[in-house]
């Protein structure tokens, strides 16, 4: 009885299947994509709180993104390194970790979804109530926003998991990449329409919400400023909005890419590489588009690499 409650407490997962000649190169080019995607957003993060003239809500909810993003690569990447050079018939994994992984995948997911649709409420008010954006969106306003974004994120997960976790299981294969809500509750023998329910209702209503909130905020914005006379204030309105749906369609597309591959079987271990696209893509590109359209980012940027080149160049000479 021990063993067989010891065997079922420990979960296999397929994982992605890399050929043995490819190993060395995904591995390479994941390991790259991490690290990038850590010191880019880090770097932001630092440059945006240590720059008093950053300290905008504007930036301070991109604040909310990036350690998002660090947190959502970091939930999925280094297992992925580490299982590249681990044959398929050995990887295993605690079933208390695949419920952490699990949980930690669609916290990053719904906080993703609800800090864009905070982001785009700061756009709204900053181009629509110019004059009242102070007041509006103050810092304890912004607190309270960020705050909001993760706190509803974790109990929907909270509950989501928590449903799943009190199931009996009578699998031990998940052939998803990683660890999610569905492949667990999968593993169960049980009546899963409660959880099919909540999941499917959940996902509607977080998507719907974002979908929904960002479609007519920016109709409204840009009713503004078709109706605005001021090309230099709607040219700046359109770059910063722009550079926001950028991220947003980005991320859409990294989501809804595995739900449409998996609806064709012969493309399964596509639709492996595709589910793991919403905790690298948007990551790795979030940095880039903020940091290269956003005015203020950029020139900040590049000042602080002049800065050290000239550190590099006086100390060269000395």
């Amino acid at each position: 009885m021990e063993n067989q409650t010891y065997n079922m407490d420990i979960i296999f997962i397929e994982g992605l299947k890399v050929s043995p000649q490819f190993s060395v190169p995904a591995f390479i080019l994941l390991l790259l994509i991490y690290i990038f995607i850590m010191v880019s957003n880090i770097s932001l993060v630092v440059l945006i709180f240590m720059e008093r003239s950053l300290h905008e809500p504007m930036y301070l909810l991109f604040c909310n993104m990036s350690i998002n993003d660090v947190f959502g690569a970091t939930t999925i990447i280094p297992r992925l390194l580490s299982d590249v050079f681990t044959p398929v018939t050995e990887r295993y994994i605690h079933y208390i970790d695949c419920v952490v992984q699990a949980f930690a995948s669609h916290f990053h997911a719904g906080t993703s979804h609800v800090v864009l649709m905070i982001m785009a409420f700061d756009r709204y008010a900053a181009i629509c109530n110019p004059l009242r954006y102070a007041t509006i969106m103050t810092s304890r306003m912004v607190v309270k926003l960020s705050v909001s974004a993760w706190v509803a994120a974790f109990i929907s997960v909270a509950i989501l998991l928590g449903l799943t976790i009190h199931l009996t299981r009578c699998r031990r294969v998940i052939i998803n990449p990683f660890c999610d809500n569905a492949s667990l509750f999968k593993l169960s023998c049980q009546n899963l329409l409660i959880n099919h329910i909540y999941g499917l209702g959940s996902a509607v209503v977080i998507l719907g919400s974002s979908l929904g909130s960002i479609t007519l905020t920016y109709l409204r914005i840009a009713m503004v400023c078709l109706s605005s006379k001021n090309k230099v204030l709607n040219s700046r309105a359109l770059q910063t909005c722009a550079t926001h749906l950028a991220v947003y369609l980005i991320m859409l597309v990294a989501s809804f890419t595995p739900m449409i591959i998996h609806h064709y079987p012969e493309w399964a271990d596509n639709g492996k590489v595709a589910s793991i696209m919403f905790h690298v893509v948007p990551p790795a590109l979030n940095p880039i588009i903020y940091g290269l359209q956003c005015k203020e980012l950029r020139q900040k940027i590049v000042a602080v690499f002049h800065k050290n080149k000239g550190m590099d160049v006086k100390t060269f000479h000395k």
